[in-house]
């Protein structure tokens, strides 16, 4: 049985670590070389960084930024935001980026999951979806939440497999930053209708909120943000809890 991930989510803006609700209202939460270097250490399994400003004329302020983590960390790390090419995602591994993950370009251009897999291989493609339920139905949305779609989030989860992603981050909106819990409905539904891994986005809050999405959402790995930034749920309390609830992790 695989291990189940605990991934830190550090939101960068202007070179800067932020975390919203609902995808609005910033609060600054530190420098994201010195916070991924802290997660290694306390045991993180992995670490993402969005950009969620992402511009080309931020491109710059990541690839230095990406250099930095990449010589303090010991752990996987995935990149994210404004990524829309095989050169933009050639220059991010080259300086040690792991994984990267697209999101609105994929939806505006579905051959680049196939050209990234094609040339990096599928393990370091991750397809982030943030979705919202409008009249009971899951929507794909775009532009960090803002711009609604008639996508279906399982029909696109399952096309964007096919298309050679490796993993699928799955963020409800719905549940972003209220500490409410996953949305464990949908992400079983992804885990039944997918055969690559589903990171749950969106919702954490409590350990028990960890404990629910790896059992009844049936997620692979559990992504938070501001319950680590803030200091609310320590990552080695978070995993012996799980352990203790027969959750195969690394401790």
């Amino acid at each position: 049985m695989l291990t189940k991930r605990i991934v830190p989510c550090l939101d960068i803006k202007n070179g800067r670590t932020v975390k919203g609700v609902n995808f609005v209202d910033l609060r600054d939460a530190g420098d994201p070389v010195e916070l991924a270097k802290q997660y290694a250490e306390v045991g993180a399994d992995e670490l993402v960084f969005l950009d969620i400003a992402a511009t080309l004329e931020n491109r710059g302020t990541t690839l230095d930024m990406v250099t930095r983590v990449a010589e303090q960390v010991n752990i996987p790390f995935t990149v994210g935001g404004g990524i829309s090419s095989v050169e933009h995602v050639d220059a991010l591994l080259k300086c040690g980026a792991d994984k990267v993950s697209i999101n609105s370009s994929a939806v505006k251009r579905p051959d680049l999951v196939n050209e990234l897999a094609n040339k990096f291989g599928s393990q370091c493609v991750v397809v982030a979806i943030d979705a919202k339920q409008v009249d009971g139905h899951w929507k794909v949305h775009l532009a960090g939440g803002t711009i609604p779609t008639d996508i279906d989030l399982f029909e696109w989860a399952k096309e964007v497999e096919t298309r050679g992603a490796g993993e699928i981050l799955f963020t409800s909106m719905d549940h972003d930053g209220t500490k409410a819990g996953f949305a464990n409905e949908a992400l079983a539904q992804l885990s039944d209708t997918l055969n690559i891994p589903i990171i749950a986005s969106g919702g954490a809050g409590n350990v028990q909120h960890f404990v629910d999405t790896f059992k009844e959402g049936k997620s692979d790995a559990a992504l938070a943000a501001s319950v680590f930034h803030f200091g609310e749920i320590p990552i080695p309390e978070l995993k012996k809890e799980l352990k203790k609830h027969n959750i195969e992790i690394r401790l």
